[in-house]
């Protein structure tokens, strides 16, 4: 946590309303997000027990499973959420535009331009948690590898036809979920976090009543009471009044209404398979039908005051302004869901369970990349967040006072101006340290110099290297005037590409790649080998 980080939440506790950790909106909301708030079986993570899910804010569609045990009524419940994500995601799919990409010429090996579709936009999924993320991870490792009667005819317990597909898109989602700053799947726990500050620890942040508690207090209002009356109060049953926010539930109301319910169901369902006439089956399906209802009003009063807490979420993220560098975030996953829409459409099979070593490797550079490239734009684009890397000493504003024209040594000398910042920031500066500014959106390289003391101020001296034309003048605008206020960053502004990895074909077998085909065969079992 940083000191600004650790500055905010210390004027939460002292204001006791949530205070701002951004001035701009630096993760991507859709125009037409799909909001799921899933809830699984105690017991059993696989298990799911219903959902809430949909576009409109005011008709989610509610779906439930009456037995998690019964895996029939689960395949049930996953055709259903196929049937509703799935046309949702599609819907994406076909409205493309041409874009450039840059690849590498089979025959010259070199980068070359060509055009290809990029889809205009991209599905977003909202989930209340990050335990929900999880979850949608869980359930895409559990439906891709589904084999359907269509496929397998053979296979003892065959899956509905759209289940294997949605398992694919779900497992995407949740691996785009781990890059920094991607919007395809996000948790609304760490949307709003990220953007103010509460008096109470990271983890009680993840109850997303307690957290909108603190940053809907109105003025003179305890925002620490509140969130602990979203967290603690119960009703005259002795149920709470905020659910967690998915997918656990509360173990009050798994023993006290939802096992009660359940056992009434299986019961119901016993004694109707032991019908002996119809008028004696048609009283027994009715007594079904009627803790089948049950527990479908049990499991939306569950849902629905989460559901209710995410969409004010979003009301609380549309107020801030979007960053500038969110276009390009959103972007890139556009990309990523354009892959794997040509991926699918190609008729490739499902991600392995286990990537290989080129694979993760690739992987886990990008999440470095990303991360690095995020915590560099944020900074950027927001001057709260600049606070911190300048507090931290990785950056720092100040005015130039004064511009030395000066020139390089080599044959054809180039202007390298020396320019002299007053600032009362403490950065990290060494000899020859690089540092950068934005200039016209591109960043404009110097290096450091040396301290001077001016007046009894001491001022850093600055010499600029890069961005300032061919000729022998600086073009206009390229070097800072006299009475200008820059803020300097000793962090770059763009991320550089590491080093290219081999093909998973000619991997070292050190890192798992493909066995040789002169492998020694295993020693023969001898009467020595048996105890």
């Amino acid at each position: 946590m940083s000191l600004i980080d650790s500055l905010a939440r210390l004027e939460a506790v002292t204001a006791d309303r949530a205070q701002p950790r951004a001035t701009t909106r630096h993760r991507h909301i859709s125009d037409r997000p799909l909001v799921l708030v899933p809830l699984t079986t105690a017991g059993e993570a696989g298990a799911p027990l219903g959902a809430l899910v949909g576009t409109e804010r005011t008709s989610p569609r509610l779906l439930v499973v009456p037995q998690p045990r019964d895996r029939d009524l689960r395949f049930a419940f996953l055709a259903q959420l196929a049937e509703i994500v799935l046309p949702y995601i599609e819907s994406y799919a076909d409205d493309v535009e041409a874009a450039e990409r840059s690849e590498t010429d089979p025959e010259t090996g070199k980068r070359v331009k060509v055009e290809v579709e990029l889809c205009a936009d991209a599905p977003q999924l909202i989930v209340p948690s990050r335990a929900g993320i999880e979850y949608v991870r869980l359930l895409g490792r559990s439906m891709r590898f589904r084999r359907t009667a269509e496929q397998d005819p053979d296979t003892p317990y065959p899956a509905p036809p759209r289940v294997p597909l949605l398992g694919r898109w779900l497992t995407h989602f949740g691996e785009r979920a781990r890059v920094p700053g991607s919007s395809l799947l996000v948790a609304m726990t760490e949307l709003l976090s990220r953007h103010w500050a509460t008096g109470q620890s990271s983890l009680e942040d993840q109850h997303l009543g307690a957290l909108l508690a603190w940053i809907e207090a109105p003025e003179g209002a305890s925002g620490s009471a509140a969130a602990l009356r979203a967290e603690l109060a119960r009703d005259k049953d002795g149920q709470l009044l905020c659910p967690p926010a998915g997918p656990a539930t509360d173990p009050a109301f798994d023993n006290d209404l939802l096992a009660p319910a359940i056992e009434r169901y299986d019961r119901a369902r016993t004694a109707l398979a032991a019908a002996e006439d119809g008028i004696e089956a048609d009283e027994r399906l009715a007594a079904l039908t009627a803790a089948e209802r049950e527990i479908h009003a049990l499991v939306e009063s569950r849902t629905r005051p989460t559901w209710d807490a995410v969409w004010r979420g979003l009301d609380a993220l549309c107020t801030l302004p979007v960053a500038a560098h969110d276009a390009d975030r959103w972007t890139r996953d556009r990309w990523s869901f354009t892959g794997h829409r040509d991926r699918v459409t190609a008729g490739e099979p499902p991600q392995p369970r286990v990537d290989d070593a080129i694979t993760a490797a690739n992987k886990l550079a990008t999440r470095e990349r990303e991360q690095a490239r995020l915590d560099a734009q944020e900074a950027l684009d927001d001057p709260l967040v600049m606070a911190g890397r300048r507090l931290a000493g990785e950056a720092f504003a100040g005015e130039v006072t004064e511009v030395v024209m000066a020139y390089s040594e080599a044959r054809t000398p180039r202007p390298r101006p020396l320019v002299s910042v007053r600032t009362e920031d403490r950065p990290h500066l060494g000899e020859r340290t690089k540092v950068y500014r934005s200039l016209q959106g591109k960043p404009q390289t110097a290096e450091f110099v040396a301290y001077e003391s001016v007046g009894g101020e001491e001022t850093v001296v600055l010499r600029l290297t890069d961005k300032m034309g061919r000729g022998k003048e600086p073009e206009p605008g390229s070097v800072p005037e006299k009475g200008e206020r820059i803020c300097w960053t000793l962090f770059e502004h763009e991320q550089r590409g590491g080093p290219k990895l081999p093909d998973p074909e000619a991997t070292p077998w050190t890192h798992g790649g493909p066995p040789s085909d002169a492998a020694e065969s295993p020693d023969p079992v001898t009467a020595e080998d048996a105890l």
